[in-house]
């Protein structure tokens, strides 16, 4: 299935938390936080704001930072992914 967003929304397909701290100890899934990166799957057109286009600084492919109540998650095919504005993403990750 393929989600195509609109105006100034991104698809980011969710990162899994981590599983083992760096020290070696291991989270249990109650104690999990939920998750604030992913990969950007599909952006859409831009915005439009006093007549002017405004063109998407995000792509497809780029792995990014969020805020951890951003967007809207959506399950399709056993699959997450959430859908939330660009200003939501706090940045790319190189």
């Amino acid at each position: 299935m393929k989600i195509q967003p609109l105006s100034d929304r991104v698809v980011v397909q969710t990162q899994d938390a981590e599983e083992q701290t760096a020290s070696g100890l291991y989270i249990p899934d109650t104690a999990k936080e939920k998750p604030q990166r992913g990969i950007v799957l599909a952006v859409g057109p831009g915005r439009v704001e006093n007549g002017n286009k405004i063109a998407m600084t995000v792509e497809p492919g780029d792995a990014v930072l969020y805020g951890k109540y951003s967007g809207t998650e959506v399950t399709l095919d056993n699959t997450e992914y959430m859908i939330m504005r660009e200003s939501d993403i706090l940045g790319i990750i190189q």
